[in-house]
């Protein structure tokens, strides 16, 4: 053997020993970054496959709405006829997301519950609420609209169906959520920026 590789690779040599600390160090730098992937995995929206999603991302040159739902809140499932109708209203304008943020709604739960209301919609779950602190919401079923440019231009309820929980009128006056997306479409600002929601609250919000 030469003298280079004994140097190089016999335990006592200063090669030997430089060669392993190298090793560790690179050992531990990609243990650090794949740490660093995880942990931001984690904190964003994932499809019901587990693949991390970011809504805002998807189908460029389209207005983006987020529509923030509960398996069992009774105002979210009012909606859901309504907000499918919108979905193909709208759909050469906006793309349709339905966002689960409760972090006890399981992939199954909420397959299921897309077969029993009909939905076609695309949908995501936000347990780390990176959707929810980007929208604004508080309770389900609330609506996040984001223009081409993606900024938030409208949050809040879908329209002024509910007087307050568990009273409803016959039928809404004002339809906030339907003249954001117009508004955005055109690039325009929306009449109204923000209203208040009704419906069932998101837990653990921070």
């Amino acid at each position: 053997m030469s003298r280079w590789a004994q140097t190089f690779f016999y335990p006592g040599s200063h090669g030997f020993r430089r060669s392993f600390r190298m090793r560790i160090a690179i050992g531990a730098i990609v243990f650090f970054l794949s740490f660093i992937l995880s942990m931001a995995a984690r904190q964003q929206a994932l499809d019901l496959s587990g693949s991390p999603k970011d809504p805002l991302k998807e189908t460029p040159g389209k207005v983006v709405v987020l529509v923030f739902v509960r398996t069992d809140c009774p105002i979210s499932n009012r909606y859901a006829p309504q907000l499918q109708e919108m979905s193909v209203k709208y759909g050469r304008e906006a793309v349709f997301w339905l966002v689960f943020p409760d972090k006890n709604e399981s992939p199954e739960s909420i397959r299921s519950y897309l077969q029993e209301f009909n939905y076609k919609l695309p949908a995501l779950r936000d347990t780390e609420h990176s959707l929810v602190k980007k929208s604004g919401a508080k309770v389900t079923p609330e609506a996040a609209v984001f223009n081409l440019k993606r900024d938030l231009v409208y949050h809040g309820r879908i329209d002024n169906l509910y007087r307050e929980f568990g009273k409803a009128r016959r039928a809404a006056t004002t339809h906030e959520l339907a003249d954001a997306i117009e508004a955005a479409s055109k690039g325009a600002a929306p009449p109204s920026s923000a209203a208040e929601g009704i419906g069932c609250f998101i837990s653990d919000l921070k």
